[in-house]
Formats: structure tokens, sequence, C-alpha cells
């Protein structure tokens, strides 16, 4: 027979045969489900991650407001080996809340800027100076990227378990193969294997 005449057949495990066992239709839905589950686990995954990273950003952003700080003392030049990526060194900075109340805390200032120099930071109700809050833009990327991962995590876990059960289902396969071989050898005194 030519290699040409050869037909691969498909879904053979879910077709009536006299070579088909319970297991390999215990197989075949396991891959069946195990690749529904991954793919809806992974849709609600990603899109739970991506609606918490959105939630958490528009919540920092509707807590943080700008002040005006002042530079306690002089920022120092970093060097040539440390300069960051945005150009900016840490420096102590003061200011007022909305209670009044003096505040003094470490923020990032452009370099070389003397005490007394005035510069824009951002701090939250307790008075902390986080980070400037996302852009519209850095949400949407940020969203997204957790979105994947976390859609990209939870579809790997339900394969990665799928797989293992079907690995378990080939252990239990060879060892009935074994057994039936060992059985077939037994009455004839002679081993094949």
């Amino acid at each position: 027979m030519a290699a040409s005449e050869c037909t691969k057949v498909r879904l053979w495990r879910w077709r009536r045969n006299p070579l088909r066992r319970r297991s390999d239709v215990i197989e075949a839905w396991v891959v069946l489900c195990g690749w529904l589950l991954a793919l809806i686990g992974g849709v609600f995954g990603g899109l739970a991650a991506a609606q918490a990273v959105v939630r958490s950003a528009e919540q920092q952003r509707a807590e943080s407001h700008r002040v005006t700080a002042v530079l306690v003392k002089d920022a120092e030049d970093p060097g040539p080996a440390r300069v960051t990526t945005d150009h900016l060194v840490w420096a102590t900075v003061r200011w007022t809340d909305q209670n009044g109340s003096v505040r003094t805390d470490e923020a990032r200032v452009p370099p070389n800027m003397k005490a007394g120099g005035k510069v824009q930071v951002w701090t939250d109700r307790s008075g902390v100076l986080p980070k400037q809050p996302l852009t519209e833009s850095e949400i949407l990327l940020h969203s997204v990227a957790g979105g994947i991962l976390a859609g990209a995590g939870s579809a790997g876990i339900v394969l990665g378990s799928a797989w293992v059960v079907r690995l378990g289902l080939e252990r239990r396969r060879l060892d009935q193969w074994a057994a039936e071989w060992e059985r077939l050898d037994t009455p004839w005194g002679w081993k094949t294997g």
C-alpha cells in the first residue's frame, strides 16, 4: 500500500471500533474537557484579572492628588553610573496635607535641585507619597498584560492537570497490556519479551 493511499483516521476514540478501549474513551473526554475548561477558564481568569487591575488603578487614581512640596535639602546628582530611566533622584520633601499637618517624606525629584525648591508630588489620604497614578494608556497596558498572564496561567493549570490525568491513563493502559501479555505468554511456556 502506497503512502498516499493510507488515510488518517480522525477522531477514532469517538467512533465505534473493536480496538477502542474504555480508557481511550475516557482519555478523549479528558482531552475535550481539558481544552474546553482551559479556554473558558483562561477567558474568565483573564477578564477577572484585567478588571482587578483596572479597579485597583482607578482606586489609586481617585485617592491620590498632587501637592506642592518643598525640598528640605539639596538633591544630589547620582552620577552617570546610577542614572535611572526617568532621570529623577530620591530626596526629602516637606508639604502640608489637607488637615493642615506638616509632613516630610522621600520623593523623586530632578537631580541637582536646591533646597527650598518647589516640586509637585503625589499623596493619598494617609499622607503617603505613592507613585504617580497610571494614565489611561498605562491602565490599558497593565490590564491587558495582567489579563493575558492570568488567562494563560489558569489555562496552563487546567491543561497541565489534563496532561497528568492522561499520563495516569497511559500508565494504567501499559500495565494492562503487560498483564495481558503475561497471561498470554504463560500457557505457551515461553516469554515474548
